[in-house]
């Protein structure tokens, strides 16, 4: 191992005192030259450099990095992908309604006095009808994003898959991947999937009263499926397993109030229950389909005719809690002032801060159209 005792000596080795290795004075061609005898004169004789940097170049060469080794550059896949990302069947099946004002009102019909027979010539005294207004407040959905100037300038492009949901929400739509061309072009995509889920979260899952998903006051959402049915038509399974029994009831309830249940929605776990329904019976391939919102969904022949089950990730799935929620989509609708819409902040700093809102509400025409079975074991 050579070790130093000359300064001088460890840069340039036996070259005499005085040598000029580098004249502007001079033709390039010539200071090439000197240049080329010097670098011969240290690799083949200089102990540092034939002992250290004549030796074969390898992944680790140039020493520890950040990520793996210095001389081997890292390669960062443009493809983002989305771990928590969660599937929002309901909002693309439910109708969307324009809505004018900051309530979705409506009138609906209680009772009837209803017809009657009589002899000939009677006295017609007539029956009276009794109708009623409903109101329901549109509420304010927001996700807040922001990204610095550092950020837009560094952050690359990424391809984020599946990131959206595409089509008209009754009959087509695909789950597509969006290219980013830049970091606020990615988080904006990402601020549009929070507000996606935020929705079908509160489709779901909303309550007017406890407020469970939203991060602000109590009375900032708005009644979800399982708020709005609360108990209206419910088969209470506590203890019980979900049988065809069960299911047939539940259904007949919407039916005995004139509901015509066309879609419904259960926790994961119950779903995996009706498929070991379907499985004894040999008939769960031919009522199984992949629908076009990247779920699964299985179709039951109930006595109001068919009727598409879809697993939903924001029902819970945990013994007494899994629950199935029957719909008769023709009296739900989903109340839009406002469609999600884009704005930006003032700048006040290196950043450019920006939202995505979006103004809705969901309605029931007729809770009592529709049925459920919760508790279940």
């Amino acid at each position: 191992m050579y070790k130093s005792t000359n300064g001088y000596q460890d840069a340039f080795w036996a070259l005499p005192e005085g040598s000029i290795v580098y004249d502007p004075s001079v033709s390039r061609e010539d200071n090439h030259a000197k240049l080329k005898a010097l670098k011969t004169l240290l690799f083949n004789e200089h102990p540092i450099y034939k002992e250290n940097l004549l030796k074969a170049t390898n992944s680790t060469s140039g020493g520890a990095g950040t990520s793996g080794y210095a001389m081997s550059p890292v390669h960062v896949d443009p493809i983002l992908v989305d771990r928590t990302r969660k599937f929002t069947p309901v909002k693309n099946k439910l109708k969307r309604v324009t809505n004018i004002g900051r309530t979705a009102d409506y009138n609906v019909i209680t009772a009837k006095g209803g017809a009657f027979c009589a002899t000939e010539d009677a006295n017609l005294t007539e029956t009276n009808t009794t109708y009623d207004r409903v109101s329901v407040a549109i509420k304010y959905l927001y996700s807040v994003g922001r990204v610095t100037g550092q950020a837009m300038a560094a952050i690359p492009g990424y391809t984020l898959i599946g990131s959206d949901v595409q089509g008209d929400g009754n009959s087509s739509a695909n789950i597509i991947n969006q290219f980013a061309q830049n970091i606020l072009q990615t988080e904006v995509f990402v601020k549009m999937r929070e507000l996606a889920e935020l929705e079908e979260a509160l489709i779901v899952r909303g309550n007017v009263s406890t407020s469970t998903y939203s991060q602000n006051t109590d009375g900032t959402e708005f009644n979800g499926i399982v708020a709005t049915m609360s108990t209206t038509n419910t088969y209470a399974a506590t203890g019980l397993t979900l049988t065809e029994d069960i299911i047939n009831t539940a259904i007949q309830y919407a039916f005995d109030d004139s509901g015509r249940p066309d879609m419904a929605i259960c926790d994961s776990a119950t779903f995996r229950d009706l498929q070991g329904i379907l499985s004894d019976k040999r008939i769960l391939q031919t009522v199984t389909k992949v629908t076009e919102y990247g779920t699964v969904a299985i179709t039951w022949l109930g006595m109001t005719g068919a009727i598409e089950i879809y697993p939903s990730q924001y029902l819970l799935n945990t013994t007494g809690n899994k629950a199935m929620y029957f719909l008769d989509t023709a009296v739900w609708e989903v109340r839009t002032l406002q469609e999600p819409t884009y704005f930006e902040f003032g700048i006040t700093n290196d950043s450019q801060k920006f939202a995505i809102k979006e103004y809705i509400t969901l309605v029931c025409r007729a809770p009592t159209f529709n049925s459920s079975i919760t508790a279940l074991a």
